[in-house]
């Protein structure tokens, strides 16, 4: 009968820290940070945290603020608002301007559209392809980058 080598063991246990890390979901968001080049702070990681944690959803800095204040998470409303902005500009989170004074920030970033529940302030994944028309020319020097359309929905009488 042979004996492990000495590396074997030391391959062995590094191998089973990165399964345990791989399973661990604060860890799995360290590494998220890390991957798109965000240092992973302890506000980062606790506002991400309350994001991302229950699966997609359209949220605003205000709703965000008071989660973490619920949670006790010491964080401003700037703190918020700068780490939303951080996550967006790395492509972590998309930003919607529903109203010229309101954006909300969407988990889900797979291509789709948005009904919006006048009223109720809510925001709705569109569970169905739309057919957008033709797209007017960009101006020189530009692309489009993506097309967002929002569906403003009200109560029927």
């Amino acid at each position: 009968m042979t004996e492990p080598s000495p590396t074997a063991s030391r391959d062995v246990s590094a191998s089973d820290a990165s399964l345990a890390r791989r399973g661990c979901p604060v860890h799995e968001l360290k590494d998220r940070l890390r991957d798109v080049g965000l240092r992973p702070t302890r506000q980062r990681i606790s506002l991400g945290w309350l994001l991302f944690a229950k699966g997609d959803r359209h949220i605003t800095a205000e709703m965000l603020y008071e989660e973490a204040m619920r949670a006790r998470v010491p964080v401003s409303l700037a703190t918020v608002y700068n780490t939303l902005h951080q996550f967006t500009d790395v492509g972590l989170l998309r930003q919607l301007a529903v109203d010229g004074s309101k954006s909300y920030f969407d988990t889900n970033m797979t291509d789709h559209h948005h009904f919006f529940v006048e009223g109720d302030e809510q925001l709705i994944d569109m569970p169905m392809e739309i057919a957008v028309g033709e797209l007017p020319k960009a101006p020189p020097g530009m692309e489009i980058a993506r097309v967002d359309v929002i569906v403003r929905l009200r109560k029927s009488n």
